[in-house]
Formats: C-alpha cells, sequence, structure tokens
C-alpha cells in the first residue's frame, strides 16, 4: 500500500463478496456515504444490469459503469462499491486507485456461488457472464478477473469464513491511518 492518505476507501471483487454489505457496514461506522457504481447505474439507466446488457450489450453497461466510477472518483468521505467486472478497464482501474485504498473482498468460488444462489435478487437483477452459467461461471471469471482483483488492490480481505461484521472490522484495521477527511 502506498503512503498516500486517502479520501474515499473503495471496495473491489467479485460478486457475492461482500462489497455491498461490508459497504454498508463500513459507511456507517466510517459516517461516510456508500456509493454503489451497479446500484447507481441501474438507478440511471431505469433497468437492472440484467436488462442492459440483454438490451444494450456489455460494451454500453461498461460504458455506464466507467462514466459512474468517474464520477464517484471525484468525491471525498464515501465508501465506493465497485461492480465485480470494473476492474477488467485499465482506466477503471487507474480512477479508483487515485480515489482512495483499494480494498479487495475475495472467498472461494465455492463459497461465492452458493452466496450468488442463495440471492434470489441478484440472479434476476445480474447477467449471465458466460454460456456455463452457475458455479462453472463463477470458477471461470473469477479465475480471469484474480490477477486483475490483485494488481488492482492495496489490501486484501478474505471474507469466506468471517461475518460481515468481522471483515468490515478487518477492512478497518488494514487501513487504519490511511483515510483522511
Amino acid at each position: 500500500m502506498s503512503d498516500r492518505s486517502c479520501h474515499n476507501l473503495v471496495l473491489i471483487g467479485y460478486r457475492g463478496s461482500g462489497k455491498t454489505t461490508v459497504g454498508r457496514l463500513l459507511a456507517a461506522r466510517l459516517g461516510w456515504r456508500l456509493a454503489d457504481s451497479d446500484a447507481i447505474v441501474e438507478a440511471e439507466a431505469g433497468r437492472s444490469i440484467a436488462e442492459i446488457f440483454a438490451d444494450c450489450g456489455e460494451p454500453a453497461f461498461r460504458r455506464l459503469e466507467t462514466a459512474v466510477i468517474g464520477r464517484l472518483a471525484s468525491g471525498r468521505r464515501q465508501v465506493i462499491s465497485a461492480g465485480g467486472g470494473a476492474v477488467e478497464s485499465d482506466d477503471n482501474v487507474s480512477v479508483l486507485r487515485a480515489a482512495g485504498v483499494v480494498v479487495w473482498l475475495t472467498a472461494a468460488a465455492e463459497v461465492l456461488w452458493q452466496r450468488i444462489d442463495a440471492d434470489r435478487r441478484s440472479a434476476r437483477s445480474r447477467p449471465d457472464l458466460t454460456s456455463s452459467g452457475g458455479f462453472d461461471e463463477v470458477r471461470d471469471v473469477l479465475a480471469r478477473r484474480e490477477p486483475l482483483y490483485r494488481g488492482a488492490a492495496d489490501v486484501t480481505i478474505d471474507t469466506t469464513r468471517q461475518t460481515a461484521d468481522a471483515v468490515a472490522e478487518a477492512v478497518l484495521a488494514a487501513v487504519a491511518g490511511r483515510l483522511g477527511g
């Protein structure tokens, strides 16, 4: 991690890693705003990410995501929950790294799949990323993205066997002294 003092906390990781849940806890504990890039894209587009993918394609979604991330990065005192695929854009990674301390929330592929499968809202609103779907999709996409998450992250927290509260505490301990006002 660099020695810069940062004005945002950025959470990255695969869907199901806990970015939104942990982000809410962190925002509450810090007295900051939670900025969930996927939720903002959906609100601005007036439809789910799955619908954006189906109607306009992934490149259109990625353009919307990049625009939202660019706006969020100029803010201060916020926990930014970046979409799972945001790290596939070098521009997004550069912007997020400049915006704050980047924390990669990771978990075993099996655990991610269990969490995703149990979350019916996510299943309806998130698109399939490969033709295989299910656990195979999680395993394959995660394998492709892991080096990108690793390269973007200042800190890595494994959420596999931790509660959301424990993960939030681990994040705060890992970034202590790095967050500015």
